[in-house]
């Protein structure tokens, strides 16, 4: 017969109360009241972090919890980078190459930026920089400079998706091997100022500008997007837990017309709204995954800031039915 051991390994304990802090997976049976239980996480919220050590707005960040995330460029300083060690920032070796909105993924001792518009907002980045943990080392070039586009995945493989190169809103979608970037399958909408979450072979894309605001949300399985429900309010430059996967994906903040405070959550489905950040804000810093993400830099008007909200869960006990 199958048991809560054979699966897990360990007998669920036996209480006479619940424990008054339980870690999320914990299952026990409550000899009072007669009840298997377990602890899930609850509802989320936005609390205030530590903040940045400089201004700023577009830039975009990496790494998988608040106490490994990366934000990299921007305005007014290009070529900075901060790291959050879950309390406060610290400045490290900047970017070769200054650049906003641009892209970036990877985790805090192991990225990759691309893209982005140059110092000056006079051209469209291709440089692309690799990250080690202490410093940026310049790689292969991107096939198309564009600048607000959006990046997936790990330095050893990641994507950069959509984007607007001067003329014209991007559909095109480039795999990195990490050594270069190839051209892959092209979005089913070309857009810009897009938000990206997930790996090289399964990421998705939400909201944009193509020209009008939008709310399409598009998955790649690693060869093709699919269209799939649309966030329930559409704006462009909003802020996402980057590395969460699909169904444990965060977008919040953007400019709906207007900032905007709203946060929402995809089950890999569809999208809920969830609470929201407690400063409406645009051009932010998305980083982290589901219960460690993070919302940091600009302002509602889009202007540079240093403010950081951290997204976290609170538990809840919930009673198992063992019928």
């Amino acid at each position: 017969m199958t048991t809560f051991k054979n699966i897990v390994g360990i007998k669920i304990k036996y209480l006479s109360a619940d424990p008054p802090a339980p870690t999320v997976g914990q299952v026990w049976y409550n000899t009072t009241t007669k009840v298997v239980k377990g602890a899930i996480n609850g509802a989320g919220t936005w609390a205030s972090g530590g903040t940045l050590n400089t201004a700023a707005t577009g830039t975009k960040g990496f790494g998988a919890t608040i106490g490994t995330s990366q934000v990299n460029g921007g305005a007014p300083n290009l070529t900075k980078t901060e790291a959050y060690n879950g309390t406060a920032w610290t400045e490290l070796n900047n970017l070769n190459s200054g650049r906003y909105a641009h892209a970036a993924f990877g985790i805090a001792t192991a990225g990759i930026v691309t893209g982005g518009q140059t110092d000056g907002g006079t051209a469209y980045h291709v440089n692309t920089e690799s990250w080690d943990g202490t410093s940026w080392t310049e790689v292969n070039n991107l096939n198309e400079g564009r600048f607000k586009l959006a990046g997936m995945g790990l330095q050893g493989a990641g994507l950069a998706t959509g984007g607007y190169e001067g003329t014209a809103y991007v559909a095109s979608n480039e795999s990195w091997n990490g050594t270069s970037w190839t051209e892959v399958g092209d979005l089913n909408d070309g857009r810009t100022a897009l938000q990206g979450s997930g790996i090289a072979t399964a990421a998705l894309v939400a909201g944009g500008e193509s020209p009008g605001i939008v709310g399409k949300t598009e998955i790649w399985n690693g060869s093709s997007w699919t269209e799939v429900n649309d966030l329930n309010d559409s704006r462009y430059t909003a802020g996402m837990s980057g590395n969460a996967l699909n169904s444990d994906t965060l977008l919040f903040g953007g400019f709906a017309p207007g900032a905007t405070a709203n946060t929402e959550a995809f089950n890999g489905t569809s999208w809920t709204e969830v609470a929201n950040l407690a400063n409406a804000r645009y051009t932010t810093t998305g980083s982290g995954v589901g219960n460690g993400a993070l919302a940091s830099g600009s302002d509602n008007n889009g202007n540079a800031a240093t403010a950081t909200e951290e997204w976290s869960f609170a538990h809840s006990v919930k009673s198992i039915d063992v019928s």
